[in-house]
């Protein structure tokens, strides 16, 4: 849905307000973006649009958002990262007893990349098939692309896309799980997940 409302919509459309009360299934089971009351068109020309207000739901808006009230295609990337990041772990965004004071899910997830990323995952996700864990951690790799907290290093939803599709293909979870990817934690840049990564997969081996 956001890949079409980014690229295939003219003029393209930057949704603003990005969370899982605004996905709905339908009967055939296909996830539906709703809500489209903090919307804005922006043209093809343009790289970015100056808004007067900040827009969104407090844990799914991107950290630029907070420094300036320039928004982006790449501002709806990072909340689809948290949405991702909820259907992993099973918990909100926001408000959850295990974030800690001052903290939240993104943050949280952050945390766990310098102990056993793995911890993070839902149990229930885990419970009949553990062998599910190599290919949760690449879906985990995709929400924390969409979550670097440099806009420009966040893929857009076509290449997420492209991601999940290799991911159901078979291509990624066993040949790159534990390869490096750019970025760094520390610096913001959740793509490198490759310690971690190579670590579980070593632990199942």
């Amino acid at each position: 849905g956001l890949a079409f409302l980014h690229h295939n919509c003219i003029p393209h459309i930057i949704h603003r307000d990005m969370k899982s009360s605004n996905v709905l299934i339908d009967e055939q089971l296909e996830a539906r973006v709703s809500d489209f009351g903090m919307a804005r068109l922006m043209s093809v020309v343009d790289t970015h649009l100056s808004v007067s207000t900040l827009a969104g739901t407090p844990g799914y808006v991107p950290p630029e958002y907070y420094q300036s009230f320039r928004c982006t295609t790449k501002g709806d990337v990072y909340s689809y990262g948290v949405v991702l990041l909820e259907l992993l772990t099973g918990k909100p965004p926001t408000d959850s007893a295990d974030f800690g004071e001052d903290n939240n899910l993104v943050g949280w997830v952050k945390q766990h990349t310098k102990l056993k990323i793995t911890d993070v995952f839902d149990p229930e996700l885990l419970k009949e098939d553990p062998s599910v864990e190599l290919e949760l951690l690449e879906h985990l790799k995709i929400a924390c692309a969409c979550l670097d907290d440099r806009p420009s290093r966040r893929p857009t939803m076509l290449k997420v896309m492209a991601m999940f599709k290799e991911i159901q293909a078979g291509s990624t979870v066993d040949s790159k799980t534990s390869s490096a990817a750019a970025g760094s934690i520390d610096e913001g840049g959740y793509g490198v997940l490759d310690m971690p990564l190579r670590e579980a997969k070593e632990e199942k081996d």
